[in-house]
């Protein structure tokens, strides 16, 4: 079974093919990073825009890629949430009008399940069950995910995600957008335990996060030290106690999350999951605790068509065609209304 992938939830335009028994066959991808980084974070309205130019010519270069034609396709999934609304409606117009005019299934699939597929990529794959953290630029999640379409939602943000607390610090210090990669580099450069910034939310029980704080107390930390006469060192001493803050928290959540579910392996996705600070540390962590740590290529990491397509064969070959003809999308979405 042949799928193709459309992913068009923010500001990347994914397109993939994915063959059931050939694993990935082909993949295009197409940012709008250097469009938004003047505004200092996503226009939605841009967004929208760019995605219409972009979705149709990456369609065909990803058949190119493949060898393909459109009718050597059995179906097609499409990102249908969460995420920006104009944006989502360009995939799901596309994907479903190629449906109806291919007479092939299509699918509906869920950016965050996408994201929980991703490391079926590999070829070291999870099994069912395990405990995945699913940590983006617009999410932070703990999922207790039991198989495909059951997931349980044991810890989520209280106000920002990982990935925004990043970007908002990177703004502050100066830093291009998206910030979380040049957050990681400058930390490298930096004193970690210069600074004592606080771990939220792991002085109480539970699994829920909250970055908010954090990014605030770096805030107050950089303005108490503007008389500092090595600034670039100021900047990097600040990004790495930044940065190992969320380091910890997300790794100690983790943590009780596999003592909690009893699970052995931990998938970690999204964007943030690329960190390479974060994965030593959850790698060693699992190795002291006797779990297994499972993360997608590091291209897999942010949006991609990739993950949408295994996701969509998975549901095509459990047989949940749509059965509607709507176009929809789903800027607010949860994990917990799949089947």
């Amino acid at each position: 079974m042949r799928i193709l992938g459309i992913e068009s939830s923010c500001d990347e335009t994914g397109i993939a093919i994915y063959d059931t028994e050939q694993g990935l066959i082909a993949d295009q991808l197409y940012s709008q990073i250097e469009l938004h980084a003047q505004y200092g974070g996503v226009v939605p309205e841009l967004a929208s825009r760019d995605h219409v130019r972009k979705i149709v010519p990456l369609i065909r270069q990803t058949c190119e890629e493949a060898g393909l034609s459109l009718s050597d396709l059995d179906g097609v999934a499409y990102t249908a949430g969460p995420g920006l609304v104009g944006a989502l409606l360009v995939g799901s117009c596309v994907g479903k009008s190629l449906a109806w005019a291919l007479d092939l299934p299509a699918v509906e699939v869920h950016h965050m399940e996408g994201h929980l597929m991703a490391p079926l990529l590999e070829a070291d794959q999870p099994a069912f069950p395990f405990l995945c953290l699913l940590v983006s630029g617009g999410h932070t999640l703990l999922v207790d995910v039991q198989g495909l379409g059951d997931y349980t939602i044991l810890g989520d943000t209280l106000d920002d995600a990982a990935g925004e607390a990043f970007d908002k610090t990177a703004k502050l210090l100066g830093l291009p957008y998206p910030g979380g990669r040049y957050i990681a580099e400058l930390a490298e450069k930096g004193d970690a335990t210069r600074f004592q910034f606080p771990r939220p939310m792991m002085n109480r029980p539970g699994l829920a996060f909250s970055f908010s704080g954090l990014k605030t107390h770096t805030r107050v930390t950089w303005e108490q030290h503007q008389d500092d006469p090595d600034r670039d060192q100021l900047k990097a001493d600040i990004a790495a106690c930044f940065q190992l803050a969320v380091i910890d928290t997300l790794s100690k959540k983790c943590l009780r999350g596999i003592k909690q579910t009893g699970h052995t392996s931990l998938v970690i996705s999204g964007g943030v999951s690329a960190n390479t600070s974060l994965r030593q540390q959850l790698n060693a962590m699992g190795r002291k605790h006797h779990f297994k740590t499972y993360f997608p290529s590091l291209k897999y990491c942010t949006d991609n068509g990739a993950m949408i397509a295994v996701a969509g064969a998975m549901r095509l070959q459990h047989k949940d065609p749509e059965q509607h003809t709507l176009i929809r999308a789903f800027p607010r979405w949860s994990l917990e209304q799949l089947s």
